[in-house]
């Protein structure tokens, strides 16, 4: 991958999954990693793992919906590196409770709201800025399949995901011309830890048996595609919402 050498990213949702497995393959690309997560101690597993490999990691605790909690990581990627140049904002989560539009209480979409929409928008303001400094950089947000796909069995987090692709969208189009790309994976069915400690194998079989592929999804084809829309390889890719899925949804 073309690019990532000498560059400086923030991996915000690190300590496992997605998030790690990206923290991962930047780092193997020669990037400097801060890895930010409220699991602090899972997070730095994966920056002394990093470490142990060869590169350059640290952890940092992260409450992704705090204002203040998001410029203290960006900070912590100026002290320890110097720069930043890439932020992928990865965090997701509040689906206990999620039901339909007639049950889903309203504590339930507040807190799928803060944690699916307000955490990615934080994570812009706050690397925005440094990014712009810089002369351009790569805002990359995990969204969800379900969020174009629909779900009858959730509505908060589909709606609090697609929120996602309309900042995704207008931080390419009002700042593209200073050098900022910004886009959006949505992954397929991936087994990460905590998926797999959930999937029962009958869903697992169902999830296989509707893709047109021979496996289900890994964290690290979600942490591929991640890199390299973070390098230069992708540096011509901006406002897109990529689907990365086995093809189990099909997107123009």
């Amino acid at each position: 991958m073309r690019g990532l050498a000498g560059k400086v990213a923030i991996v915000a949702g690190g300590a496992r999954g997605i998030g790690a497995a990206t923290a991962r393959r930047l780092a193997e690309e020669g990037a400097s990693v801060v890895i930010g997560d409220m699991l602090v101690d899972l997070a730095r597993g994966v920056a002394d793992s990093i470490v142990a490999a060869g590169g350059k990691a640290i952890a940092v605790d992260l409450d992704g919906t705090s204002a203040e909690s998001q410029a203290a990581i960006v900070q912590s990627a100026l002290d320890s590196f110097g720069r930043l140049d890439i932020y992928h904002s990865n965090l997701a989560g509040g689906t206990e409770g999620d039901i339909d539009a007639l049950n889903c209480p309203i504590e339930v979409l507040e807190k799928s709201f803060a944690i699916n929409t307000k955490s990615h928008f934080l994570a812009t303001q706050a690397a925005l800025p440094v990014l712009l400094e810089n002369g351009g950089g790569a805002m990359l947000y995990t969204s969800s399949g379900a969020a174009a796909n629909g779900a009858a069995w959730q509505v908060a987090y589909p709606m609090t995901k697609n929120s996602i692709h309309a900042l995704a969208r207008h931080v390419a189009q009002k700042w593209g011309k200073k050098g900022i790309r910004a886009n959006v994976i949505c992954p397929g069915l991936v087994l990460t830890e905590a998926a797999s400690v959930h999937l029962t194998d009958e869903f697992r079989e169902q999830g296989l048996k509707a893709i047109p592929h021979t496996r289900l999804g890994k964290s690290e084809d979600i942490a591929a595609a991640i890199a390299f829309l973070a390098s230069e390889d992708g540096e011509w890719v901006n406002g897109q919402v990529w689907h990365v899925n086995g093809g189990t949804l099909k997107r123009d």
